[in-house]
């Protein structure tokens, strides 16, 4: 029985990372693509216009 006990653990582990990975491939494009990629777009945009300094102030 200590080899039933030695394989459980990697058989856990490789269903496990099977699921993952279909899980990934699964949601990859999709009806929801477009909405992902708008929520991306919208972040870099925010984070794009707080880097970026105000006008600059002259003095006269």
């Amino acid at each position: 029985m200590d080899y039933v006990s030695a394989l459980v653990p990697p058989v856990v582990m490789a269903v496990l990372f099977i699921a993952v990975i279909r899980v990934i491939v699964k949601t990859q494009g999709g009806a929801n693509k477009a909405k992902e990629d708008a929520a991306v777009d919208a972040a870099l945009a925010q984070s794009e216009a707080a880097r970026r300094p105000s006008a600059p102030h002259t003095e006269v």
